[in-house]
Formats: structure tokens, C-alpha cells, sequence
């Protein structure tokens, strides 16, 4: 070849010059990669499902609708009350604040109160007198001699139907006469005939009295002004102070020393007390019962006795 065509050659870029070979970074192998190819057409049967409507509630049941009870059985009185318009006045919306929920009916008022638990009159009311006309027919089987008296009453102490008793079965006498309910004079009475069995088994002698240290009284228990009021402000309680006997002579209650006759006739009463009374408290229980025996009928949970 001639040096002026070479020489054009290699003006033009047609003709490379000889040189050292060049390291080309791109293996002889490697391919240039394709891109990747389209995805296929979206079949006609795969059409997306058309979006799903929520169906409304039922209509409310007319008997269920808002107003009046007159309007409860036309037509329209299952409907929704139509909202006021947004420019409607609260005169124009039944009261209602603009934009507002609509007020819902007014809750009925409550029944009067009646005219004997208002006023003055409640304060004046009080519990009725139990009926005793059974309990006063079992007091004279068993012997007792009692009469009626007026209804007792001092603030909050009171005995409606109170008896004055003076005798018990057997000749019996109370010294002095006690002022007693009938059901309390009939436990008495009842408890009685035990002592007189007692007095019989363990003293030989025939009980003839019981010496008594009270009943009716209004005051607090122990005679304490700020305790509850004691079951004597209820002619409710007997204080027995000691017995009286046909032969021997009287006994007190007291703490009688073990061992002997009185200190057996005494703990056999007392115990006995217990079947008759809800109360039953004596020497030893506290300072004040260690001269007397104490029986009441005070009620209490789950007819609970307190026997001390």
C-alpha cells in the first residue's frame, strides 16, 4: 500500500494504527442482557368485580317511632323525622339548637309522695301495736295474773300494749308488780316453772317469789346516756335479783362459791334462762350484772342469743 493511503487511512479513522493490544474489560463471552419481555394480555374472563353496596337498615317498626302516642298508629309514624334545613331557626328545628340533635321526649315526672310520708305527718307516724290476743290466752293457761295498761311512751322508749304482772303459776308473787310486754312476761312466766323444778331438785323448798331490780325503764344500756337504748325502755327486760322460798331463807344472785346446793340452783337457772331469753347476763359477764341476772328478747341477726 502506498504511504499517502495510508496515510488517509488513517486521517479517516478507517485504517487503526498497530500498537501494543488493549485488555478489553468485557469478556469475548459476554452478551449483552435483553430486556425482559411484556406480560401476556389480561384475559377477558378477569374482569374486576364491581365494588359492593352496603343495603340499609329496616325501617323502624311504627310502635317504636318517636311522638306522641296519637301519632304512633298513623302511617308516617315509622318514619325518620326529616332533619331541619341548615338555615332553620330553633323555633322552626322544636326547640332544638341550630344544627343540633333533635331533644328527645321529656322523662315522666315521678309519683307524688303520699300525704302521710310528707311533712310534719311522716314524723308522726308509728309502728302498730302487735296483736297479743293469742299470747294474753297462753299468759292466763300458764297461770299468770297481770291487767292491762295504758300505752307507755317517753321520746323514744315506748311499750304500745304494756301489762302489769304480779303473780306467776304456782302462786309465784313478783316483787314489786313488773311492767312487762305480754311475749316477755310469757318467756317469764315459762322460765318460772324451770326455776321452780330447779329449787325443788337442788334446794328442796317450793320457789314462792322473785325479787325484781326492774322493767320499764327509759335509759341506756348500763344506764350509759350515749349507749343504745337498753331493752327496758321497752318494758322488753327483767333484772332478777334474787329468789324467795316457802322454807328457807331468800337468795341473792351472786358468784355463790362451787360445791354447794345455792351454787347449783343458781347455775341451773341461769342456764336455763338461755332457752327462754335472747339476752342472758349475770355475775361474771361484766361490772354491771354482778348483783342481778339480766333477760331480755332483744332480736338479733340469725336469731342470735347472747348468753354470758
Amino acid at each position: 500500500m502506498k504511504p499517502f493511503t495510508v496515510a488517509c487511512l488513517l486521517a479517516t479513522g478507517l485504517l487503526l494504527p498497530l500498537g501494543p493490544a488493549r485488555s478489553d474489560p468485557t469478556p469475548p463471552s459476554a452478551t449483552v442482557p435483553l430486556p425482559p419481555p411484556p406480560p401476556p394480555a389480561r384475559p377477558e374472563g378477569l374482569v374486576p368485580p364491581a365494588p359492593q353496596i352496603t343495603p340499609l337498615p329496616p325501617e323502624r317498626p311504627p310502635e317504636l317511632a318517636g311522638g306522641s302516642g296519637k301519632d304512633a298508629g298513623n302511617k308516617d309514624a315509622g318514619k325518620r323525622t326529616e332533619e331541619p334545613p341548615p338555615n332553620a331557626t330553633p323555633d322552626a328545628a322544636k326547640g332544638a339548637p341550630k344544627d343540633g340533635p333533635a331533644s328527645l321526649p321529656d322523662a315522666p315526672l315521678p309519683p307524688e309522695r303520699p300525704p302521710e310520708l310528707s311533712g310534719e305527718q311522716a314524723l308522726a307516724l308509728k309502728v302498730s301495736a302487735p296483736d297479743d290476743t293469742a299470747c294474753l290466752r297462753r299468759l292466763e293457761r300458764l297461770g299468770a295474773r297481770f291487767e292491762a295498761l295504758p300505752p307507755l311512751g317517753n321520746g323514744q322508749c315506748s311499750a304500745p300494749r304494756p301489762l302489769n304482772v304480779t303473780a306467776l303459776a304456782d302462786g309465784v308473787a313478783l316483787e314489786p308488780a313488773a311492767t312487762l310486754t305480754c311475749r316477755a312476761a310469757e318467756a317469764l312466766a315459762r322460765w318460772t316453772t324451770e326455776v321452780q323444778v330447779a329449787a325443788q331438785k337442788e334446794l328442796g323448798d317450793g320457789l314462792k317469789s322473785l325479787a325484781l331490780g326492774g322493767t320499764y325503764v327509759c335509759r341506756g344500756q348500763n344506764h350509759d346516756t350515749d349507749a343504745k337504748l337498753s331493752e327496758h325502755s321497752f318494758a322488753n327486760a327483767i333484772d332478777v335479783m334474787g329468789y324467795g322460798f316457802a322454807k328457807r331463807p331468800s337468795l341473792k344472785v351472786t358468784a355463790a362459791a362451787g360445791g354447794t346446793p345455792e351454787a347449783a340452783f343458781l347455775a341451773s337457772v341461769r342456764t336455763s334462762a338461755c332457752g327462754f331469753f335472747r339476752t342472758v347476763l349475770g355475775p361474771g359477764s361484766d361490772a354491771a350484772h354482778g348483783n342481778h341476772l339480766h333477760l331480755d328478747l332483744r332480736e338479733r341477726n340469725a336469731g342470735h342469743r347472747l348468753c354470758q
